[in-house]
C-alpha cells in the first residue's frame, strides 16, 4: 500500500493540513493540531507560514 500526503475534504478545520498529517502518520489529527498550535506561539508565528505553504503544496483528495 503507497501511502499518499492529501488534504482530505471532509475532516477539516481550516485548510486540512493536520488533519492530512495526521491521516499520513497515523496520528490523531487533533494532537497534530495541538503541536502545531504550541509550535506557531513559541516561534513567534513562523508555523502559521509552514501552514500557508503546506496548504499551497499539499493537493487535496
Amino acid at each position: 500500500m503507497d501511502k499518499q500526503l492529501r488534504r482530505p475534504m471532509g475532516d477539516r478545520m481550516v485548510a486540512g493540513v493536520c488533519s492530512g498529517l495526521g491521516n499520513y502518520l497515523d496520528i490523531d489529527p487533533v494532537v497534530i493540531r495541538l503541536i502545531w498550535a504550541v509550535g506557531t506561539v513559541f516561534s513567534l508565528g513562523t508555523g502559521l507560514l509552514v501552514y500557508l505553504i503546506a496548504w499551497i503544496v499539499i493537493p487535496e483528495e
